[in-house]
């Protein structure tokens, strides 16, 4: 007993670091834009380690989730102090008048939920350039990064998404270095896309869905 009640502390302690380093790399990884790396495979990894359970799980999940919302501020708040560049931007004056429509927050859920692509960076670049609202921006997003990193997590720990087993087994990268890898390649593809003129792109969407119709 005695054994177990010194073991306790150290628990805590290694527990508490565990969190700590989750939450550095959750917020940090989503306060660059377009930089995409996945924080739920450090995350499985984590909890795994210290012993999967419940509480655990809750408490893995809420500190991920919350880092990772937290970063967007330091999104918007860049996007607001370029305001004046950014809005020479297409994209950015697209986005700013789709702000003010009313399914945008249900957008942003779905962008912030979306796994992988940082989607709502985009959307965060744009409501800081047009100076948007950012508390209620903020509880969508915790909302959706709560559901998000509950649902990977739970993927990943169960072993039904097998991505990081096979990229270890055939080219020999760990969780973090393929979080890396994508991290990479999404910095590139984000630049790219937020480069496109999405407005044409829609445009033309909608010429051929409505050619279809007809």
């Amino acid at each position: 007993m005695e054994h177990r009640a010194c073991d306790v502390p150290k628990y805590l302690v290694s527990l508490l670091f565990v969190l700590v380093l989750l939450f550095l790399f959750s917020l940090i990884s989503n306060a660059t834009p377009f930089f995409g790396a996945s924080y739920t495979f450090i995350a499985t990894a984590e909890l795994v380690a210290i012993g999967f359970n419940l509480e655990s799980f809750a408490i893995v999940v809420l500190v991920t989730a919350l880092g990772a919302t937290l970063a967007k501020i330091v999104i918007y708040a860049g996007a607001r102090g370029l305001s004046r560049k950014l809005q020479n931007n297409k994209n950015v004056k697209l986005l700013g008048r789709w702000i003010r429509r009313r399914g945008f927050y249900i957008a942003l859920f779905v962008t912030a939920l979306i796994p992988i692509l940082p989607l709502d960076d985009y959307v965060y670049i744009g409501a800081g350039a047009n100076r948007a609202k950012l508390a209620p921006m903020l509880g969508v997003t915790l909302l959706a990064k709560l559901s998000k990193s509950a649902i990977e997590i739970l993927l990943e720990f169960s072993g039904i998404v097998g991505i990081v087993f096979y990229t270890n087994r055939y080219l020999g990268l760990s969780r973090l270095d393929l979080s890396i890898a994508l991290s990479g390649v999404f910095i590139v593809l984000g630049v790219a896309i937020y480069k496109l003129d999405w407005e044409k792109w829609i445009n033309i969407v909608r010429g051929r869905s409505s050619t279809n119709v007809s």
